[in-house]
């Protein structure tokens, strides 16, 4: 076996999970399939090269902040790449109900952990010093978060387009970049299969199908197998759908936020082809070998990055479409104006 290959399978057995998603190439192709699918309508100066170029590094920029040595900021940023939906049933909770305020469902899982400990381990304090091990995760409450931050600075920009300087409308475009790229790692986190389950980094538990239990296999997905297979952007461009906007509800009972139901539905979806994930490594389909990279899992590699991108998309035309002009701005300026 070449040694750059026995390095590469050194690398994805020790590095510790917490480095571990779509790699930077991934994230990469997710944020690009988001850029390729929006409209003519969508505001351009997102396709201005700096800008696209900007958007499409943001990618990873979560990861980036896992390296942090600073505990707290380990703790809330890296329960924001996945939710082992597991979890909430173990918890005595449904993904169909709980609710739509990070804290709200906080108090919830801690109550449901409390009342069902059998369903628990206990856990090791030496393993949980950034304090994550209590909870099943936050990635669908992250990406309605930062829909709502999304909204917030286009519905400043609508105003700043009719009644602001140039200043304040490419600061105010700059901040839609920043929000833009960083959120499309948390989308992309959601279209793994592995971010939706307890089940991340080989088989968990009982296993009587006998899939893998390998612990690189996660990054053997998101870097290994990819790499292995050349998935790029431009294999993927030809088959990139135009976004449309996602049809979202009103709010419903309990305050259930309607951005809250799909990001869950979409991690819904992934988790639904979880298994097939353990599958086709077992069919040797995402074959860590010496053979080329086999047709069916680089297709299911790519299907799974095109759904994140595309369903990125969807996310920022919603957020373009759906939001009105602040009003409230478009009054203190105004006022500001007149007071001249």
């Amino acid at each position: 076996m070449p040694i750059r290959r026995l390095l590469l399978l050194f690398l994805l057995a020790v590095l510790p999970p917490s480095l571990r998603a779509w790699d930077y190439e991934g994230h990469r192709i997710v944020n690009q399939v988001a850029l390729a699918s929006l409209p003519a309508d969508f505001p351009a100066f997102v396709q201005e090269p700096a800008h696209a170029e900007r958007i499409a590094w943001l990618c990873s920029e979560p990861d980036r902040w896992r390296s942090s040595p600073d505990l707290p900021t380990r703790h809330y940023n890296g329960i924001d790449h996945y939710l082992d939906l597991e979890q909430l049933e173990e918890a005595g909770l449904g993904a169909a109900t709980v609710s739509s305020f990070r804290y709200a469902f906080a108090a919830e899982f801690a109550a449901g952990r409390a009342a069902h400990p059998e369903n628990f381990p206990a856990i090791d304090p030496a393993q949980n010093s950034d304090r994550t091990r209590e909870w099943p995760g936050f990635l669908p409450w992250a990406i309605t978060e930062y829909y709502g931050k999304l909204r917030a600075d286009f519905a400043r920009l609508k105003v700043l387009q009719e009644i602001g300087t140039p200043d304040e409308i490419a600061q105010t475009q700059l901040s839609i970049v920043e929000l833009m790229g960083t959120m499309g790692h948390l989308v992309g986190d959601a279209a793994q299969p592995l971010h939706t389950t307890q089940h991340h980094n080989g088989w968990a538990g009982p296993n009587p199908a006998g899939y893998t239990t390998w612990k690189g296999f996660h990054a053997w997905i998101d870097s290994g197998f990819l790499n292995k297979a050349g998935i790029t952007f431009a294999s993927v461009r030809g088959r990139v759908s135009p976004a449309q906007p996602l049809s979202l509800g009103p709010v419903a009972g309990g305050g259930r936020d309607p951005m809250f139901a799909a990001a869950m539905d979409f991690l819904l979806a992934s988790h639904a082809v979880m298994e097939k994930t353990y599958q086709l490594e077992k069919a040797g389909q995402l074959n860590h070998d010496q053979r080329p990279a086999d047709p069916a899992g680089t297709a299911f590699i790519e299907e799974r990055l095109l759904a994140g991108g595309e369903m990125l998309g969807r996310i920022w035309l919603t957020a373009w479409r759906a939001t009105p002009p602040d009003t409230y701005l478009r009054a203190q300026l105004l006022k500001k104006a007149a007071a001249k």
